[in-house]
């Protein structure tokens, strides 16, 4: 690894030590409250300003990155292009503004949309603002962003848009995500299946609860067994140049596959104290996107980039994993499954780093417009 992987690690730790700083943002008008408020608010945005400055400074990283070059002067051009409606006219727009082939601020405009969401999400979802934005970190989500723009914006707008369902806001859930399909229409499959998860959510489980919720999820994993030729068709209706594509490979992502599998088991150790009883219903809504994740990624290989229709679910796990974690009886255990957590990310974000210098991801070697 060449030096400019210490731009990751270094923005990484500086961040997450950042979001130390930041506490709950509903306290009292207190002089001590303000204090705290005001010292939240610093620390939340710097922890924004550092990650837009290393996204939107970028030059040339990204597998991708040259594509959506070419594409913007197609857009510009008035030719045609994969991306959706809303995309390609913030495109037009960003180069009438600054000129034809100008595309550093196109790509900062959307490294501003997409870290915004990022960071408004952990704002108004998780409970331990510093744990989460490390499994943020840690778990590619954001540096990955770097590449594939137009869906994670989507990924960004979803998390964002999590809020909405929790708080049964369902008329700003439906808009944020037509709003998100304007950049990406895959965010559309959030819809249902937010909803479905929040439904659950809130059932006070019976034995027939569980007896039908078994028969509907072995007649959904047997479908995607048995009916993979229709989701298929179903899928390249709205994305045809995927098709025998370099994506259509059926591949399992069996990292992904541990992490659900990993997050179900410190479910179920958690079960009493972090998912049971009406205080924990946000926790059971992440759980149940969890297990939903758990289904597609094995059992969905045959859908072409599976991965991104899974990280709409799995993506909630940096929420659910600190809280359940913060819900464990204080000892030994406790700060064993904290440590194991932690370092299976640090191991994974390590793993993650070194491949980001392959060919087909190529977010390293990291440069920038400034430097560069």
């Amino acid at each position: 690894m060449e030096s400019s992987v210490l731009v990751y690690i270094g923005l990484t730790v500086t961040t997450v030590y950042l979001a130390l700083y930041v506490r709950g943002f509903q306290v009292a008008g207190t002089k001590r409250g303000t204090r705290a408020r005001a010292r939240s608010m610093v620390g939340e945005f710097a922890i924004f300003c550092l990650l837009t400055g290393v996204s939107a400074c970028r030059i040339a990283v990204g597998n991708d990155y040259w594509v959506y070059r070419f594409n913007f002067r197609l857009i510009a051009q008035e030719r045609h292009v994969s991306s959706e409606f809303g995309f390609n006219l913030i495109v037009k727009w960003m180069q009438k503004l600054f000129g034809y082939d100008n595309y550093l601020p196109i790509f900062a405009l959307f490294s501003i949309l997409t870290v915004w969401f990022f960071v408004r999400a952990l704002h108004g979802q998780a409970v331990h603002y510093a744990f989460s934005l490390f499994l943020l970190m840690t778990g590619g989500y954001y540096f990955n962003s770097l590449n594939t723009v137009r869906y994670y914006l989507a990924l960004a707008i979803a998390l964002y848009s999590m809020q909405y369902v929790l708080r049964r806001e369902y008329g700003k859930f439906l808009l944020w995500i037509l709003f998100g399909s304007i950049f990406h229409k895959s965010i559309l499959l959030v819809i249902p299946v937010y909803l479905l998860a929040h439904f659950l959510a809130g059932i006070r489980w019976k034995k027939w609860h569980c007896a039908v919720c078994a028969v509907l999820g072995t007649a959904l994993v047997l479908s995607l067994i048995f009916c993979q030729d229709l989701y298929r068709e179903i899928v390249f209706y709205f994305y045809p140049y995927y098709r025998n594509s370099a994506f259509d490979t059926g591949s399992i992502s069996w990292v992904n596959v541990a992490k659900c599998v990993g997050t179900l088991m410190l479910g179920l150790l958690c079960y009493k104290r972090g998912l049971s009883g009406s205080g924990n219903r946000s926790n059971r809504f992440y759980f149940f996107l969890n297990v939903a994740a758990l289904i597609v990624y094995p059992c969905g290989s045959f859908i072409p980039e599976v991965s991104r229709v899974g990280y709409y679910m799995i993506i909630s796990q940096i929420f659910l994993i600190p809280s359940l974690l913060g819900t464990m009886r204080k000892g030994w255990f406790q700060k064993f499954c904290y440590t194991g957590v932690i370092a299976a990310y640090i191991l994974y974000f390590g793993l993650l780093l070194k491949g980001m210098y392959a060919t087909d991801i190529r977010l390293l070697p990291y440069l920038n417009w400034i430097f560069n």
